[in-house]
């Protein structure tokens, strides 16, 4: 016989991770011979810049970035982002104290919880969300409190109808604007209220800032870091994988308070040897770059946006057009649950989407349709849906 291994409770007590699920069907449908058109991941389908790819190239010939990279992030990398943040969003940071690089921002985001969250404490977690943010609660041994998003309140957390109790036991706070997956977004307002919450129950604010160069009709979403108070509560997330079209180039960076970045820099020191340099040096270039880049890709997902969102209100299904993010988050039809409608949405018309209850229970009754294909291909979604006949 051979031996048993038996996973631990951290791994075991997991759900399924969403997109293996989703990539799970997609396989099956697949072998079925059915033509899927996939709206499910969040992966950009545009190429990264050709000067991007040519500056990896020069890059990755030098000897010295074949060693081993600081993990911090080559300082030349820091100083580029903090360049970035205070053209696109007059915030001054410090590369030395008030930047780390990521291997994608999704490592540092489960990394906070590791420098952070100690067994039994308490994590504030909007639903529906991204899901590594509960995930690496969990993993530490902390507790997730669910704060609902909902409709009614525009898609924000109601930061007042937290129990003061649950207030006063929170060590963080996570927020996500512009938002995956109901592309909601946030002002100014909204983050002064997340401050003075920080303030008051001395909560740790960690914001995902990934999708705010993907917005349409002249919109710029907001850094946190922009509003008074932020950077004594706060460290934010970004990445250059949806702003440059490098998803698959794991790169990224954590800014804020300077504590903060130490903490989780000083989890990484422990646990990854940090990003590729040559990867780090293309960065630059991209980051150099900035809306030279950036707004072909805007327009893009803007048509993109139009064409799908006219297509799905014309088949009858309610849909708000977002402001920000390649993301679009749909009504279910009366009668079905969030896993029924995408499951018929692949069986029936082979097009893949993502079931709202899949990023938290209160998204239950939406399904998340993404940008990441060509416009043709998104015209055809609404031809298909017209023949389900709902």
């Amino acid at each position: 016989m051979g031996l048993v291994f038996k996973k631990s409770r951290r791994i075991s007590e997991l759900p399924p991770y969403l997109f293996v699920e989703i990539d799970r069907k997609k396989r099956d449908a697949l072998a079925r011979g059915v033509d899927l058109i996939d709206l499910g991941v969040g992966d950009p389908d545009i190429p990264t810049p050709a000067k991007v790819v040519e500056k990896l190239i020069e890059a990755a010939s030098k000897p010295i970035n074949h060693r081993y990279p600081f993990s911090a992030g080559l300082m030349e990398f820091r100083q580029a982002v903090a360049n970035w943040y205070e053209r696109r969003f007059r915030v001054r940071l410090d590369p030395a104290k008030e930047v780390l690089s990521l291997i994608g921002s999704k490592e540092g985001i489960a990394n906070m919880a590791v420098a952070f969250v100690d067994p039994g404490d308490l994590v504030v977690v909007p639903s529906p969300c991204y899901p590594v943010y509960p995930v690496g609660t969990s993993f530490n041994g902390g507790k997730n409190y669910f704060l609902p998003l909902t409709i009614e309140n525009r898609f924000l957390p109601d930061l007042d109808a937290i129990p003061a109790e649950v207030a006063r036991q929170a060590r963080m706070l996570w927020i996500n604007y512009p938002n995956n997956p109901t592309a909601a977004v946030a002002d100014g307002e909204f983050f002064a209220r997340v401050v003075e919450f920080a303030l008051r129950y001395n909560v740790i604010v960690c914001h995902d800032a990934a999708y705010t160069e993907i917005a349409f009709d002249g919109y710029r979403p907001m850094s946190f870091l922009e509003v008074a108070g932020a950077r004594e509560v706060g460290i934010e997330f970004h990445s250059l994988s949806k702003t440059f079209n490098m998803t698959g180039w794991r790169i990224g960076m954590a800014v804020g308070n300077p504590e903060l970045v130490s903490g989780l820099a000083q989890v990484k020191s422990n646990v990854d040897s940090g990003a590729f340099q040559a990867v780090q040096e293309a960065a630059i270039e991209a980051l150099g770059r900035g809306d030279e880049i950036v707004e072909p890709t805007r327009k893009v997902f803007q048509e993109r946006r139009d064409i799908l969102v006219s297509g799905l209100r014309a088949v009858g299904l309610e849909c708000e057009t977002p402001r920000a993010t390649f993301y679009v988050w749909v009504r279910v039809p009366q009668g079905l649950t969030s896993a029924e409608f995408a499951a018929k949405l692949l069986d029936e018309a082979g097009v893949i989407t993502t079931p709202g209850n899949g990023f938290g229970e209160p998204g239950e009754g939406y399904i998340r349709f993404t940008l990441c294909v060509d416009k043709e291909r998104l015209k055809e979604v609404a031809e298909r849906i017209q023949r389900l006949k709902l």
